[in-house]
């Protein structure tokens, strides 16, 4: 089952995916192989107004889901989408709307415990060039465009670079990852980068 926590700590969101183990006292830095840049790639589009997520398809893994808003538990952590058979994904609301400027955050569960599969379980089969379609309330569409996708031991989840990004338009897809063991659950984090790369209006 892959658990999500999100600790805000110093106004930078430390994901641990996985346990609730206790979170470094400042963002770590880039794991194993984190060569993803943190500036957009070229071919981003200009970003949208605020509009929040309503469903998000991913066709070249046949992935379609609502999108739920996660804000953060009494304790700091953020809010997880439910532990239900198709659960959907949940879009941290202290982040931009997908397709403002900044970057956008959605989590989801790679297994939901008895259920199975989760909405994210593929993710990591993601390649450069995919696209990421997020359908907002407004009636408009925000089209990403992956750029990398990563795979992070949790001790080393870089959190400064999947929450902050620069000023243009990105997404970043997080669920967990890696090899599992039966005590812990799943040992990586794996994040997709995306750009938004096209716009389209209701």
């Amino acid at each position: 089952m892959c658990f999500l926590a999100v600790l805000i700590a110093l106004g930078v969101g430390l994901i641990l995916l996985g346990t609730r183990a206790p979170a470094p006292a400042s963002p770590p830095g880039p794991g194993v192989g984190a060569s993803a840049p943190a500036s957009p790639g070229p071919g981003t589009a200009a970003p949208m107004s605020r509009s929040e997520p309503v469903e998000l398809a991913i066709p070249s893994l046949g992935v379609s889901a609502p999108v739920m808003s996660l804000g953060q538990e009494a304790d700091g952590t953020v809010e997880v989408p439910p532990i239900e058979k198709d659960a959907p994904a949940g879009w941290y609301r202290g982040s931009p709307t997908p397709g403002e400027a900044g970057a956008s955050v959605i989590l989801g569960h790679s297994t939901v415990g008895r259920y199975g599969d989760g909405v994210f379980f593929s993710l990591g089969r993601l390649r450069p060039g995919a696209t990421i379609e997020v359908q907002r309330a407004d009636g408009g569409t925000a089209v990403f465009t992956v750029r990398a996708v990563e795979q992070y031991a949790k001790a080393d989840f870089p959190a400064d670079r999947v929450y902050r990004g620069s000023g243009a338009p990105q997404l970043r897809l997080v669920t967990c990852g890696g090899p599992r063991d039966t005590a812990d659950g799943y040992r990586d984090n794996i994040v997709v980068y995306a750009d938004l790369t096209a716009r389209h209006a209701a």
